[in-house]
């Protein structure tokens, strides 16, 4: 059977230093996705998006080794983060923040087998953004990112450092500030969360 690990195969999107930010190309890609807004912290509907993604992406992991004869590992959540006044970043206005939670796909998983992952979801669980959720291609492009350790409420000077290295190197912000989150808070106490903070960006 064929075994797919696209941390593995994609490395440089899922591995960042915590000391100096880099710059990379991200290819466009396959995405599970649903959008909301709100306070992470404190968001019925932020918990709730986060909450649907594993078990649709098992569904789809053991439907593709049935059917298909391949398997893969499921990847990390992500998600991508904006307000229609980004000002509301720096006023940490979390209530007006935007959001988009992500899973990256293989290319070989297809609308029909999201579909029925989804009925077959439904009947186990009642998950309550299962119907939202989409899949999607999402190309981000020049992106410079960062890892993050600790808590998602002292994520600030990291973001602010990786801003600085954008500006040093002559670029520009473009596009939506990504996270990656590679801990599951579930079993990683929040000072050893890592966090991958992505930002498109172009030259100036």
């Amino acid at each position: 059977m064929l075994k797919i690990d696209l941390k593995k195969e994609l490395k440089g999107l899922y591995n960042a230093s915590e000391k100096r930010p880099k710059i990379l190309d991200v290819p466009e890609l396959s995405y599970l996705m649903v959008d909301g807004k709100g306070d992470p912290n404190t968001s019925k509907d932020f918990s709730d998006a986060m909450e649907v993604m594993y078990p649709l992406s098992y569904t789809i992991k053991f439907m593709s080794k049935e059917e298909l004869n391949k398997d893969f590992v499921v990847m990390p959540l992500e998600a991508v983060w904006w307000a229609d006044d980004m000002m509301a970043f720096v006023r940490l206005e979390k209530d007006l923040w935007k959001w988009t939670v992500m899973q990256m796909q293989p290319d070989f998983v297809t609308n029909q087998m999201v579909e029925r992952a989804m009925e077959d979801v439904k009947k186990k669980k009642g998950l309550a953004y299962l119907d939202l959720v989409r899949l999607e291609r999402y190309d981000e492009g020049r992106c410079a990112q960062i890892m993050h350790i600790g808590p998602y409420s002292d994520e600030g000077p990291t973001i602010e450092k990786l801003h600085e290295f954008i500006e040093d190197e002559g670029y520009n912000m473009n596009g939506k500030h990504r996270e990656i989150y590679m801990s599951d808070p579930r079993r990683v106490p929040p000072e050893k969360y890592r966090t991958i903070i992505r930002q498109p960006i172009r030259k100036i």
